[in-house]
């Protein structure tokens, strides 16, 4: 029997990835909120410093961070369970059933105010969107301004500063995760050699028919690791680097409006 919203106990919540914003909102929140409760949805496909980090992170809330699993099989043992059907950006059954669903489990039918730590300057971007009644999200950056220069400020000055896979990786989740570029996968390739080929063992390519059920579109990782392929695949990141940068430096030192708006800026464009 569902229970009336006066009988139920109303919780703050938030899920930390690993990652640099999550974490950033967790320390942004732990005074604000003495009551909040952290977790973290573990696919059992996540890379050590993901673990390393999130105790440091556990450290300095001196609150735990509940570590939730869906039961005792990873992701790779889903797949090899669906005969190596992988996760893709049309058929995301891992979000689904590796996090949302161990989520909502923990929830239960409490009333439950679950943050979420999407900035300001990501407005292209879309949050969790709870399905049950009783789930409210809420968005303390965006709500507080609060963009991607803030959030490293938050890090850095709380001393816990950026996951060390950003060195390398632009993304916290899984180092198997079908939306790392293919710059990423050369950095998991480099830094964690025994997780790229243990990724790449579930990839099926079939000669004779065609078929191809690989991580990424057009290639797969065996193909991604020859030498001639990595070099090219880092010629291409060092250049679209270099088109962002100077675009960025384009916008830094165009005009701004005078009292009389005389001299167009960006906004007056529009």
């Amino acid at each position: 029997m569902t229970r009336s919203l006066d009988e139920r106990r109303v919780r703050h919540i938030l899920s930390l990835s690993g990652g640099k914003d999550s974490t950033a909102l967790a320390v942004y929140l732990c005074d604000r909120i003495p009551e909040l409760e952290y977790v973290f949805c573990d696919t059992g496909a996540e890379l050590p410093e993901t673990y390393e980090y999130l105790e440091r992170v556990q450290s300095y809330l001196g609150r735990p961070i509940v570590v939730l699993r869906a039961d005792n099989r990873t992701l790779f043992d889903r797949i090899r369970e669906r005969g190596g059907f992988l996760p893709s950006p049309r058929v995301r059954w891992c979000t689904r059933e590796l996090k949302i669903e161990p989520f909502q489990r923990f929830v239960g039918d409490d009333y439950a105010y679950v943050y979420i730590a999407l900035r300001a300057d990501e407005t292209g971007r879309k949050g969790y969107v709870p399905r049950r009644p009783n789930i409210v999200p809420k968005y303390p950056f965006i709500e507080s301004g609060i963009t991607h220069d803030d959030v490293v400020r938050i890090l850095e000055t709380s001393g816990l500063g950026l996951p060390s896979y950003y060195r390398w990786r632009s993304r916290s989740g899984c180092y198997c995760c079908f939306f790392q570029q293919r710059i990423e996968w050369i950095g998991l390739l480099e830094n964690h050699p025994e997780l790229y080929w243990s990724a790449a063992q579930l990839e099926k390519v079939d000669d004779s028919t065609g078929e191809r059920f690989t991580w990424m579109p057009g290639a797969s990782l065996s193909e991604l690791a020859r030498a001639e392929t990595i070099e090219e695949v880092r010629r291409q990141h060092e250049h679209r680097a270099r088109l962002i940068e100077s675009k960025r430096v384009a916008l830094a030192q165009r005009p701004t409006c005078d009292e009389d708006g005389a001299v167009g800026c960006a906004f007056c464009d529009l």
